[in-house]
């Protein structure tokens, strides 16, 4: 696609904006309406202005932002996909496999780069996000990744992040989808810098001009006080740190009636309405992450989405949940003891095509 040129602002798509200020190159999302849902060609363009701006020596850092009040980044715009159906997998498998270069581009980026999240950061927003340099969120960050929820799972380098989180609440949020805010996310590592919402403005100018970021984080950044994930981690670890999902839930179920009750009765709950098959899957993506590269996550997670577009509980999931939002998805098995262990080891074969090539 021509790029045009506006002053300073560089545009190839308005879904994502590019702007060089001070010291500073600024891509903002641009996709209010939709909470920033990533699409294929904003992937590809993120990718290629974080080229150019590489070998631009008057660019000492990268922002990353949102023109939205709500979101940072929602997540991916997964529907296109669905409908696309298993029959059209090679339509939806292109955009994947460019999105998971760019999660994989940017964590390995050799300039800094600094996401300012206020607001909702899931799925695709936590890709594009989490594996930069600095991540400055405000009182609204909300966190989650909540792909079992639609017969998916937790990609976008979760299998690299996730199993970094403490106390095994990587796995605790890849299996039920929680949501966690400020105080949890700056705990849990997911976040660099908390900052006060009213400061993001004099923070983003400040970091324009500076040429050496971290001061300028240094001076806004502020405590946020007490995690309430925190104050359960020991439970989450207890449980969470089973070797299995079935071991998950049994010593969830023995904590019913105790002090915890409360925990393990929600834990409990969100699991049973998820995806068995994609809490198998997440279970053993954040285990077997545990260790590798970057890179090797992310050509484990194509190899996963590849058998996941295979399948049925992926587009039944979105369909429940985005498309006639009756969340009551119809999935392929009715609970995890069904699930066999070559049913989960497919996913992580390699694809017929062939693996992610970087």
């Amino acid at each position: 696609m021509q790029q045009e040129y506006a002053g300073d602002v560089l545009s190839e798509t308005t879904d994502v904006l590019f702007e060089e200020k001070g010291h500073a190159g600024l891509i903002i999302l641009n996709r209010p309406k939709a909470l920033n849902a990533l699409t294929h060609e904003m992937c590809v363009v993120m990718h290629r202005q974080l080229e150019r701006w590489l070998i631009d020596d008057a660019v000492h850092h990268v922002l990353i932002k949102s023109n939205s009040e709500k979101a940072f980044c929602a997540g991916g715009d997964i529907r296109q996909v669905a409908e696309n159906g298993p029959e059209n997998i090679d339509k939806s498998l292109p955009f994947f496999a460019d999105e998971y270069r760019l999660n994989t581009y940017m964590e390995s980026y050799p300039k800094p780069l600094i996401a300012l999240i206020d607001g909702i950061v899931m799925g695709g927003g936590v890709g594009i996000s989490v594996h930069g340099a600095y991540r400055v969120g405000s009182e609204k960050t909300l966190f989650a990744m909540p792909e079992t929820a639609i017969g998916f799972f937790p990609d976008v380098g979760g299998s690299h992040f996730l199993p970094k989180m403490p106390q095994n609440t990587g796995m605790y949020c890849a299996m039920t989808g929680e949501r966690l805010k400020q105080a949890d996310c700056y705990w849990t590592g997911i976040l660099t810098h908390a900052v006060k919402r009213d400061d993001m403005a004099a923070l983003e100018e400040a970091l324009c001009e500076a040429q050496d970021v971290e001061p300028v984080l240094a001076r806004y950044a502020f405590d946020p006080g007490p995690a309430p994930l925190h104050a359960k981690a020991d439970v989450v670890d207890e449980c969470f740190g089973a070797e299995s999902t079935l071991e998950v839930v049994d010593r969830l179920r023995k904590l019913l009636g105790s002090e915890h009750d409360d925990f393990a009765a929600a834990a409990l709950d969100t699991i049973s309405k998820r995806s068995p098959l994609s809490m198998e899957v997440a279970f053993q993506q954040v285990r077997r992450g545990e260790g590798l590269s970057m890179k090797d996550c992310m050509i484990m997670e194509h190899r996963i989405v590849s058998q996941i577009l295979l399948g049925k509980d992926f587009y039944e999931g979105v369909r429940a949940v985005i498309i006639d939002k009756d969340h009551a998805p119809k999935w392929q098995h009715s609970s995890l003891d069904e699930i066999k262990t070559v049913d989960v080891e497919a996913h992580f074969m390699s694809p017929k095509g062939g693996d992610l090539v970087f």
